[in-house]
């Protein structure tokens, strides 16, 4: 019983979908979950406080004051929470959240939140639909947060499409899945590289490469968000982890990549090497900047320390899993890296595919072992890191390596 024991704050916004929201929790308190329900004034028209409150056993809020003058905490109730469940969550509240817009007690406990956040949005067809819209539900899911894709059916308009909030049962069934799968990791330590590395060439040039670290930073949110303890070593990037559960290490070059990385490895359970690493670097690095005195400009390169190899050969009980990009040959290098390198398992996606690669919020990879692949549709990182974490836990489970936990 996966939801027995756990909090969940649950923000009811003004749409006809509240009504739905009964059953919900209902549900949620017949299995065991303690569960605090905020409303924002609107959505006082749809549903009523005394049902909510009466359904789960605790007062129901939707102003920061109670009629006595006390100050409800909205601080206290996104601390005391273990996730976050807007729904109905309307076009209005979901426009504001991705925009920092702060009105209503439901608006200022939500940018308090720390934990994972759920958004069950429910409009009309052409609300939905729209590019606004859209762009707003891609802003949540690259904030972090979970969408419950609103269904297709009759709307209270009349017309017929996707703007349905998600039924009770199907958004229990992913906030139930959310916390099975969010021990799966626990206890376990998970090092991730991510980003690219830049190589010195003077104290203002660099040799570098267009990672954005994006997948690094979803892998080790992700494993987070399961239950591991995760140490994240970035290069240069722009990006910072949210959850409380992930070290951040910054390092810029692959020889301070290798020595931050080699410092945690024997913790280690599982590595992810995620990150672009450059391959050749600056044999010496000027101490003062380069001028722009003749046409042209030599630079001897030396090769930078292979650090998937390197630890790949100290390899003890860890489950090791490695990156190809590649533009030519693409799984006959990924199964020579593999091999060479002493993975267990290697990531492979190709710069000629679209929506792959470096720089974009989507990815199309296939995962490659030394007994089998296994090939996903294009997706979103948030969704890629997932994948990946589910194979290594299959290959784990099903025994299909010698390491043991």
């Amino acid at each position: 019983m996966a939801i027995k024991g756990k909090k969940i704050l649950i923000c009811v916004s003004g749409g006809i979908a509240a009504y739905k929201i009964n059953i919900l929790i209902r549900d949620f308190v017949k299995q065991g979950a303690e569960v605090q329900v905020l409303m924002t004034p609107s959505a006082e028209n749809f549903v009523s406080k005394l049902t909510l409150s009466t359904l789960s056993k605790n007062p129901v809020y939707s102003d920061f004051y109670s009629e006595n003058g006390t100050w409800n905490n909205h601080v206290e109730f996104a601390l005391w929470a273990d996730v976050v469940l807007m729904a109905p969550c309307t076009a209005n509240t979901l426009g504001k959240m991705v925009h920092g817009l702060c009105d209503n007690l439901v608006l200022a406990t939500y940018m308090s939140a720390k934990c994972p956040v759920f958004i069950a949005p429910a409009m009309d067809l052409d609300m939905y639909q729209h590019p606004s819209t859209r762009q707003n539900l891609e802003l949540a899911e690259d904030f972090g947060h979970i969408i419950i894709p609103a269904e297709t059916g009759e709307l209270a308009s009349g017309l017929h499409g996707q703007g349905r909030m998600a039924e009770p049962q199907t958004i229990f069934r992913h906030i139930e899945s959310f916390f099975t799968e969010s021990s799966s990791l626990a206890g376990k330590t998970v090092l991730i590289t991510a980003g690219p590395t830049y190589e010195a060439i003077d104290p203002v040039r660099f040799i570098g490469n267009h990672s954005s670290g994006k997948m690094g930073f979803a892998l080790a949110e992700a494993a987070a968000e399961r239950g591991a303890n995760v140490i994240l070593v970035s290069g240069p990037t722009n990006l910072h982890p949210v959850h409380e559960n992930i070290k951040i290490e910054r390092i810029t070059s692959a020889r301070e990549m290798l020595e931050v990385t080699s410092k945690y490895f024997d913790e280690a359970n599982i590595f992810i090497a995620s990150a672009a690493v450059a391959d050749y670097a600056p044999k010496d690095v000027a101490s003062e900047k380069i001028k722009k005195n003749d046409d042209s400009l030599t630079i001897e390169l030396v090769k930078n320390p292979d650090i998937l190899k390197t630890l790949g050969e100290q390899k003890s009980h860890q489950f090791i899993v490695g990156f190809a990009l590649e533009t030519q040959n693409e799984e006959a290098n990924a199964r020579q890296k593999l091999t060479k390198k002493n993975l267990d398992m290697i990531v492979l996606n190709s710069l000629r595919e679209e929506g792959a690669g470096f720089g974009g919020d989507t990815n199309r990879i296939k995962i490659i072992t030394k007994t089998e692949e296994t090939d996903f549709p294009i997706r979103t990182k948030n969704e890629v890191a997932k994948d990946i974490l589910d194979a290594i836990e299959t290959r784990l489970s099903n025994n299909q390596t010698n390491i043991t936990f």
